[in-house]
């Protein structure tokens, strides 16, 4: 077998950048640590980078493009903020047309990646958005049900520790909310979706949790129950965190007696409650920062399958 990789760049040293570094060094198959890029001299993922032989930039993706190492690179995840993201990628794409960008912000610019419900599809693709933390866990949730049954409308309420947010997921809570609650319907499968995030300054820090409300037509719920499970087992299986906090919950609406979705209409049918706990993996970041974890875990799931698909496709052509 091949042991060819794949360099990747990283765009944005902070606290989401750093933890996927530490992931390709230790858990990429398919892929390589090229460059890392930030834009504070002083930060500590660039420092960290440089500390274990990788080559850095304080520049951004101009300074990248000035790296010996720019020529090799296959792959960018951008984690930055959403207007950084729609700049960077500009520039990247008219200095290297066929590079594969990973979107880890809430631009949006290409089409929306949960790996466990759509990444097959998009292989092809150069530009992929990986949601947000809150999408990354509920979604699939969502997907489970609308495959059981049609989905009227789905809520996702995604609750983080106020210490796992740095400043670009700060700067991004709006986009989060619309990009969430966009994804929902486009890949979860819902006709209306809602997404809520909450910041909690508890102390010690709570773990990532995420509450899912999903609204579909009348079903069995042994059905809709083993679709759950057999979905959060598929998550586990590159965010070994991820978890059910307690079993899925069923709420029969009848006709009588119809749910009113504001804005919407009025709904009868079956409510499920699915309760979520996602477990950071702590390669650099505090094992509450689950919703930091599953955001690089996806992103690193979905390049290394692409990866996995290029190497393959020049294996049989080569």
């Amino acid at each position: 077998m091949s042991t060819k990789k794949l360099k990747v760049a990283i765009v944005g040293s902070g606290n989401i950048g750093t933890d996927l570094m530490i992931k390709v060094m230790r858990n990429a198959q398919y892929l390589e640590m090229g460059a890392m890029v930030g834009i504070d001299p002083a930060s500590d993922g660039l420092a960290r980078a440089d500390r274990l032989g990788v080559a850095i930039t304080h520049e951004g993706v101009e300074g990248l493009s000035r790296l010996p190492v720019f020529d090799e690179i296959d792959f960018v995840f951008d984690a930055t903020s959403a207007g950084a993201h729609v700049w960077n990628s500009g520039f990247l794409r008219g200095v290297k047309p066929g590079i594969r960008l990973i979107d880890l912000t809430p631009a949006a610019i290409g089409p929306y990646c949960v790996p466990v419900v759509n990444l097959e599809q998009n292989l092809d693709q150069l530009n992929v958005n990986m949601v947000t933390c809150g999408g990354q866990a509920t979604i699939p949730m969502v997907a489970a049900v609308s495959r059981v049954a049609r989905v009227h409308y789905a809520e996702i309420i995604a609750s983080i520790a106020s210490k796992s947010a740095g400043p670009g997921t700060r700067a991004n809570i709006d986009e989060f909310t619309e990009t969430t609650s966009k994804a929902i319907e486009v890949i979860g499968g819902a006709a209306k979706g809602k997404a809520i995030i909450i910041m909690n300054p508890a102390e010690p820090p709570l773990m990532m949790r995420d509450t899912v409300f999903v609204l579909s037509e009348a079903a069995d719920q042994a059905e809709v129950e083993a679709s759950i499970e057999e979905m959060a087992a598929a998550v586990q299986a590159y965010v070994p965190g991820y978890r059910l906090k307690q079993k899925v919950q069923f709420d029969v609406i009848p006709e009588s007696a119809p749910l009113n979705i504001p804005g919407h209409g009025r709904f009868s049918g079956l409510k499920t409650s699915v309760f979520l706990e996602v477990e950071g993996a702590a390669h650099y970041l505090p094992a509450y920062a689950g919703n930091l974890d599953i955001m690089t875990s996806a992103a690193l799931a979905t390049a290394e399958r692409m990866a996995q698909s290029i190497l393959n496709n020049a294996t049989r052509n080569g």
